[in-house]
Order: structure tokens, then sequence, then C-alpha cells
């Protein structure tokens, strides 16, 4: 998997986000269900995102994952209208990430397809009762860790997501890397451990993919996680782009 770039500046981030390759994410995609894209916040911005988890006026909900199975941990989604720079990686990163939603989409053979603009997407979403903002921030302590889980909030799934690294590893915490699992048919599953610094993102599928094969595409199943915090404490920022029932 290739490092792709895009610079760090604060008030820039979300523009430099639409302009970063994105030939080369959908190729990454494609050859290995992730794709990481280095240095899109800066450490500023990370501080700044990570500090917000106090702010409970910015949020909906909060859920404490070992109360649900989910893991240890807790995160919170943040409520409408999100804060600006949420926002705009937000609208920012769907109309190319559109682009190849719909392609394999095709290549799967499933119906939707997903319109140009992230408003037309979340209107879609809405009219079904998916009117709940689903971006979030995730906090972990020593011990804590998530369970390998696909984010599916209703009918209307936008078949891509991304994660935001805001800690630094080694010196805020240790431990706590991104796992993605990939099950493929009558194979045994395939991991993929993507290693990230602060501000960088990973970009994977919220529940399938298409995979080439000697008869065409078939789909795999994927769901993510994150790993035990060995120490410290470890912040994320989650874009989701459809909201949930």
């Amino acid at each position: 998997m290739g490092d792709l770039f895009a610079p760090p500046a604060v008030a820039e981030a979300a523009p430099h986000m639409a302009r970063c390759d994105w030939r080369g994410i959908a190729a990454d995609l494609d050859a290995f269900g992730c794709a990481r894209v280095r240095g899109v916040l800066s450490a500023q911005a990370c501080a700044q995102l990570a500090a917000d988890y106090g702010r409970q006026e910015l949020y909906r909900s909060r859920v404490r994952m070992q109360r649900h199975g989910f893991g240890r941990g807790e995160y919170q989604y943040f409520r409408y209208p999100l804060p600006d720079l949420v926002a705009q990686l937000r609208g920012a990163m769907y109309p190319p990430l559109a682009n190849i939603a719909n392609r394999w989409y095709a290549a799967m053979g499933m119906a939707p397809r997903f319109p140009a603009a992230h408003a037309d997407f979340l209107a879609r979403c809405h009219a079904a009762g998916q009117t709940r903002p689903t971006p979030l921030l995730l906090q972990y302590g020593v011990g804590d860790y998530n369970c390998l889980h696909q984010d599916l909030y209703g009918e209307h799934v936008f078949p891509l997501q991304a994660a935001f690294l805001l800690s630094r590893p080694g010196r805020d915490f240790e431990g706590g890397e991104f796992v993605l699992t990939e099950q493929r048919p009558r194979l045994q599953s395939r991991v993929e451990v993507v290693p990230l610094q602060q501000g960088d993102c990973v970009i994977f599928p919220v529940f399938q993919r298409p995979v080439a094969g000697a008869r065409g595409s078939y789909r795999v199943n994927l769901r993510h996680g994150v790993s035990r915090l060995r120490a410290g404490q470890r912040h994320t920022l989650g874009i989701i782009f459809h909201d949930a029932v």
C-alpha cells in the first residue's frame, strides 16, 4: 500500500483532501481494500479535535463500548451542525469517493448509485428517516480496544468511510493499531494492519468491496477494528457519509 500525501495546513485540510491523488487512492482500495493518506491534519488541528472530546454540547450521544459488547473505550457522535473542519472533510471527500463507490457497485451488480453531491445523498438518507449524523470521535485508554465491526445504520449505506488518527503513536499511546479483515469466499480471512501517524487518514470499505477473479468480480466482506491499547490515550475522528436512523 502506497503513501499518499496531502499538505498539513489546518485551514487547507479539506481543499487539499479534494485535490490529493485520488487515482492512487482508488488503486490502493482496489488492491488492498484500504488507502492511507498521510499528513491530512496538522498537529494543531488534531490536538483541537481531541480536546473537543470534552465539549458535550458538540455531541448527540455517547457510547461506552463495553456496555454493548463492542469492546472497551467510548465514542461520541457529533450533532448537527457539525464542526466546520468535520463538515468540510466530509463534503470534500465524498465526490471522489462516490466515483469509486459507483464503480464498485457496478462491478458487484448492486443497483444503488450515488449522486455527485453529498447533500443529495444525505437528502436520500433523510427521506428514509436516517437523519442523525454519524461522524464521531473515539477515545481509548489503556486496555481499550474496538471489536471488528461494520458501521451500518439504516437502509442507505455509503460503502466507504475514513478514520483520522489524532494522537501520536509512541508518544501519546502504544498499541491501538487499525485492523481490517477481509473474508473471501472459501478462503481464510485476510488481515490488513494500517500503520498511521498523527494526522494521517485511512479510507476503507464499510462492509463490502469487489475483487477481480478469473470469472469477473466477486464480493468480499470486511470488518474493521482497533487492537488493544497498551499505554496512554488514543483519539480518532471517524467520517461516515450516511446518516443513521
